[in-house]
């Protein structure tokens, strides 16, 4: 509705001009120093209290001189300039700083023929609610970048991936290949073999280790959220969607490595706008036109046999095919018995510094016992393991028989078989060699003498079969390398 200037009072004139006056006089009356300039920046007007406080007894002495000679640091020649205000300003003086704000001053055409100033406070003190509020919003955000920062930083090294078992060590050199290039890795394993600190180890040793790494674990997502969470939303792009948007994965990762674990549970129709997104490098977030460029490095994992989903139908093959260009099996842990002693002591040391706890000691016929397990967990589960044991050892010694509760009947039943089977076997090449008819049993003999007895010739005659190379006996036997050298020197055992 258009407003009826003909019924204005006539006194409206009057009243702009007294309140444009009043509010004048009140800034001038309670601020700490009042100038005026004209469109050259020279002083036309100040007040006592300012003058004063930089030299001026008299206001008149600074009547018609550049701003600049008046108050150092002034910014009142910007103000006539741009024609923009300064609102809110510290203001360095010999003195103490002051809070000011500057204002342009324009004509009825709207050019800027000079500019006012108020000094509003000559005593920060009087801010110093706000700008501690300020300044701790400020160290909040900074620490949280820095946080955030950190987080997406590759937290593994190659050097994490304990192991020196023939797997263990190709493993490495082809994760190490695979961190100088820039094509799509493709991590394969059973669950709790290292995957995740593959790809932490692949991104760090890679030319974009200074840039983000991050992780989408596809399993753990709904299936309606796995699109916002990859390539964001608008604001308001569907019902609950954050006022401000959501940034997608892809998003986050620009110039970095996007990490998709459990890739197997993708489902379809995600599977083919990823496979988009890879082959084209951009995308277009949820409800928005606006197109964002995805400079990013894919490393997949599963645990999943994505060749029978792909069969099955249940994976595209041509996004199989698009991630399947370096691939590396991460190997189960049955197949790298040789790793579990220094596996264990890793871990150890791990759970005692991250628990202040004291250091604890794996008896040999613990390490036997984990040595001998076939561990569907991987390594995983061996860590669990070994982090209840440690919890509810009332020992810094760990034994076999302290170890035993905490070891999983399913394959502890395996264990038990083949170390029956394996000492059967023993037993029967002892007793082609020893007739019981012919070996009298010893009187006063002790059953641990025995044992040791018969650990000896057992240990004697593998290094022998092996020539008396220490590595290769220690892997054929099941027994760490460091725990036979110990019994080698234990039992006097000549090389």
């Amino acid at each position: 509705m258009m407003n009826d200037w003909a019924g204005l009072p006539a006194t409206y004139g009057d009243v702009l001009r007294r309140a444009m006056d009043s509010l004048f006089r009140t800034f001038e009356n309670f601020s700490e120093g009042t100038f005026i300039v004209d469109a050259e920046a020279r002083v036309v007007w100040i007040n006592k209290r300012y003058a004063a406080r930089f030299g001026f007894s008299d206001p008149e002495q600074a009547i018609g001189r550049d701003c600049e000679a008046v108050i150092p640091n002034s910014l009142m020649r910007e103000v006539v300039t741009t024609g923009k205000p300064i609102l809110l300003d510290v203001l360095e003086t010999d003195r103490e700083p002051l809070v000011v704000t500057r204002l342009p001053l324009k004509d009825d055409a709207g050019e800027t023929v000079g500019a006012v100033g108020f000094a509003l406070f000559d005593e920060l003190k009087a801010l110093t609610p706000l700008f501690s509020h300020y300044s701790r919003v400020q160290e909040e955000l900074i620490a949280t970048r820095r946080s955030l920062a950190q987080a997406r930083r590759a937290k593994y090294t190659f050097g994490s991936f304990v192991g020196t078992s023939a797997a263990s060590l190709e493993v490495k050199r082809q994760a190490r290949r695979a961190a100088l290039v820039e094509s799509p890795v493709l991590l394969l394993g059973e669950t709790g073999t290292g995957k995740e600190l593959l790809a932490h180890a692949i991104h760090g040793g890679s030319a974009r280790a200074a840039q983000p790494l991050v992780t989408v674990n596809v399993a753990a997502m709904p299936d309606t959220l796995l699109e916002v969470e990859f390539f964001g939303a608008a604001p308001g792009a569907y019902t609950g969607a954050d006022r401000k948007g959501r940034v997608g994965k892809f998003e986050l990762a620009n110039g970095g490595t996007l990490f998709l674990d459990e890739i197997g549970d993708m489902p379809l129709p995600l599977q083919g706008k990823l496979l988009r997104v890879l082959q084209d490098k951009e995308f277009e977030p949820l409800g928005s036109n606006r197109i964002v460029r995805a400079d990013v490095r894919i490393i997949a994992a599963t645990s999943a046999d994505l060749p029978a989903l792909v069969a099955a139908g249940r994976f595209r093959a041509d996004l199989f095919y698009r991630l399947n260009v370096l691939t590396i099996h991460a190997p189960p842990l049955r197949e790298r018995l040789t790793d579990i002693e220094a596996l264990a002591y890793a871990m150890l040391e791990d759970l005692t510094q991250s628990r202040g706890a004291s250091h604890f000691e794996l008896q040999d016929d613990a390490v036997r016992l984990l040595c001998s397990c076939d561990w569907p967990g991987n390594v995983r589960e061996l860590r669990n393991t070994l982090e209840r044991a440690v919890m509810l050892s009332d020992s810094e010694r760990i034994d076999a028989r302290s170890l035993a509760p905490f070891i999983s009947p399913a394959h502890d039943h395996a264990a038990r078989r083949s170390n029956a089977q394996r000492l059967a076997a023993s037993a029967t090449a002892t007793a082609r060699d020893e007739s019981p008819e012919n070996t009298p049993l010893p009187a006063g003999v002790l059953w641990s003498d025995a044992m040791a007895d018969f650990e000896k010739r057992f240990l004697t005659d593998a290094l022998r079969a092996n020539g008396g190379r220490v590595i290769e006996t220690a892997a054929q036997i099941g027994m760490g390398r460091a725990t036979l050298y110990k019994k080698i020197a234990a039992h006097g055992i000549d090389l």
